[in-house]
């Protein structure tokens, strides 16, 4: 007898656990939760950058934004799911870039919005992605409003804010030249204009007395040449370069043609020696102070290091036809990085308000962020990197000037 309710009570216990297993099955099924542009099978992004017009060697960012995502679905993709990136032109015009993003949302069906470049052409559609409740993510700007999460809680940059790098230039300036004359030139758009901000706050009441000229440049503008010959006229020693990577190789190149050699602080965006200074001639660009916040694949200090192999390995296979050495790849493959953390992180949970809860709490490193710097958010805070180096090139390669500087 005994032996027979030990045998019952084992066939109850088995069909119970029989019974558990079926329906823990069905529930990890219906945990399960997609938004439009996620399935098993698929994760479908949207991606808008310049492959052509005044600023198309941007372009190359989303090459390798591309080229970053064939790696992952090479390696199984993510959470067994393949990650397709939808990426389209707007010639860095803001009417294109509305035109494009209506169709990625409205005829492709992404899930979000990865890394469109521009101020202008972010700032053209900020309203319709919030009010569509599209994850509008790590944005390939500085602009400060991209932080802005009260009003715009679907937005977010990724790199250091314009302002913020301005302010650094007004603190450098002031610390090693206080007596300057400082002549500004800035893109007649969003992106100068708030290079221009940081740039005049950080200045404070000093902005009065040692900024002798300011004068803006259209981006359909040939040539800036006229506005140069303006600001040397002007006595300037100090020249602050707030432009895009076109006009800022025009610039360093005409400067020693014009005889004006002043102190050259350059907009971070144009900082590429691949893209800007080997047209604009190294030789011209000696002494140009910037800011960086990656590791530059091609700089000596780094070469030999476990995060330049890596990113090599992958670049010699997925874009063999890219410039290794050009830094606006290392963009491209750090910013897709850090959304393939954020998609990894979402497990089978792909809808777009779960997307904006874990970019909303990150605290992580990359392998091509310099030493020292990170990233972090919080849903009060939507400036995943903050801090930067001081850089100046040296005819080969940039050095850093002092410690890392920003929160």
């Amino acid at each position: 007898m005994l032996s027979m309710k030990v045998h019952r009570r084992s066939v109850v216990a088995g069909a119970l656990a029989a019974a558990a297993l079926v329906g823990f099955s069905t529930g990890a099924q219906a945990q399960k939760k997609y938004d439009t542009g996620a399935s098993d099978k698929e994760i479908r992004i949207g991606h808008i950058v310049p492959y052509s017009g005044p600023v198309s060697a941007y372009g190359t960012i989303g090459k390798s934004i591309v080229a970053y995502f064939a790696k992952v679905n090479d390696e199984g993709g993510i959470n067994g799911r393949k990650v397709n990136v939808i990426s389209l032109d707007d010639a860095y015009n803001p009417a294109k870039t509305v035109e494009v993003t209506r169709k990625l949302i409205e005829q492709d069906e992404v899930l979000l919005l990865f890394a469109p470049l521009g101020t202008a052409q972010n700032t053209a559609i900020l309203k319709y992605v919030n009010q569509k409740k599209v994850p509008h993510l790590f944005l390939a700007t500085g602009a400060t409003r991209w932080g802005d999460y009260k009003n715009y809680p679907w937005t977010m940059g990724w790199q250091p804010t314009y302002q913020a790098e301005g302010h650094i230039y007004a603190e450098h300036i002031q610390k090693n030249y206080p007596n300057a004359k400082i002549a500004v030139l800035y893109q007649n758009d969003d992106f100068g204009k708030d290079n221009l901000k940081g740039f005049l706050d950080g200045m404070g009441d000093k902005a009065k007395t040692m900024i002798v000229s300011q004068l803006t440049y259209e981006v359909t503008d040939p040539t800036v040449d006229s506005q140069l010959a303006l600001l040397k006229g002007t006595g300037a020693d100090v020249f602050v370069n707030l432009s895009t990577p076109k006009f800022a190789a025009q610039i360093i190149k005409k400067l020693p043609e014009l005889g004006w050699k002043p102190v050259h602080y350059l907009s971070s965006v144009s900082q590429s020696i691949q893209s800007v200074l080997v047209p604009a001639g190294k030789e011209n660009a000696v002494g140009i102070i910037t800011s960086q916040y990656l590791r530059d694949p091609s700089d000596p200090q780094f070469k030999d290091s476990s995060e330049v192999r890596e990113y090599k390995a992958w670049f010699d296979k997925y874009y063999p036809n890219g410039n290794y050495a050009d830094s606006l790849n290392v963009i491209g493959y750090s910013s897709a990085q850090t959304l393939h953390e954020v998609l990894k992180r979402a497990g089978d949970n792909l809808t777009r308000a779960n997307i904006m809860k874990i970019a909303t709490s990150l605290d992580m490193t990359l392998p091509m962020l310099l030493p020292g710097i990170n990233l972090k958010t919080a849903p009060d805070d939507y400036y995943p990197v903050e801090r930067v180096q001081p850089v100046r090139f040296n005819g080969e390669r940039y050095e850093a000037l002092g410690p890392v500087l920003g929160r």
